[in-house]
């Protein structure tokens, strides 16, 4: 399940979000981030804030893009798709949080996530592509919900996988960012080792440093 299309997509722009997550519904789901501290923060705040997750996870190319865009500052479906994105954002991290924890799957929120997935259905064709053949979706990107659909894709194919067991939370009380432990003993415990890993060791040094006797 890669967290994006492996067709290089051309890039006019820096990426806007961290995807550290392995898969795209994961990395969706932490558009929403510091989601403990008390003050979380939304990352989707407009219609191109989706619109440029689509494009740094590669489900739109730059120019599709850039069509969405123009067209969402004219069109009140916009404002209606991103609400939709932060509804199946907060099932899909119902469903996932339920599971990380061993409690039963809310039902409302599976609901709700089964809706996009069968939404997402109604838009996909199977097409052969280099010997093979893999999912794609027609309509893009004339539907402002189009970006929604290979997300809700990735989470039934996660949630119907054998990784599934894989999906760990950063181990950062504040981050608690999802992620697919792809690592070779499954012990990975941040979503990135650059950031919460590294302030986590560096908390553990000075708490060691703080207790060691003093010379004199």
């Amino acid at each position: 399940m890669p967290n994006s299309p492996s067709q290089k997509i051309p890039r006019r722009r820096p990426p806007r979000f961290e995807l550290t997550a392995g898969v795209l519904c994961l990395d969706f789901i932490n558009t929403l981030d510091d989601r403990f501290s008390g003050e979380p923060k939304e990352l989707l705040k407009d219609y191109v804030d989706l619109a440029r997750f689509a494009e740094d996870t590669g489900i739109l190319d730059t120019a599709q893009v850039d069509r969405l865009i123009e067209r969402s500052q004219i069109s009140a479906d916009a404002p209606r798709a991103l609400a939709a994105a932060i509804e199946m954002r907060e099932a899909m991290y119902a469903v996932f949080a339920a599971i990380l924890h061993r409690k039963p799957v809310p039902r409302a929120a599976l609901g709700t996530l089964n809706g996009y997935v069968q939404a997402a259905a109604q838009h996909s064709e199977l097409v052969p592509a280099n010997g093979h053949f893999e999912w794609r979706f027609n309509g893009m990107p004339m539907d402002f919900k189009a970006p929604l659909w290979p997300i809700a894709r990735s989470a039934a194919d996660l949630l119907a996988s054998d990784q599934l067991p894989f999906v760990r939370a950063c181990a950062s009380n504040t981050c608690r960012w999802l992620f697919l432990d792809t690592s070779k003993n499954h012990r990975r415990r941040w979503c990135d080792m650059t950031k919460c890993g590294n302030r986590a060791k560096f908390r553990r040094f000075y708490n060691r440093k703080k207790k060691a006797p003093r010379a004199f």
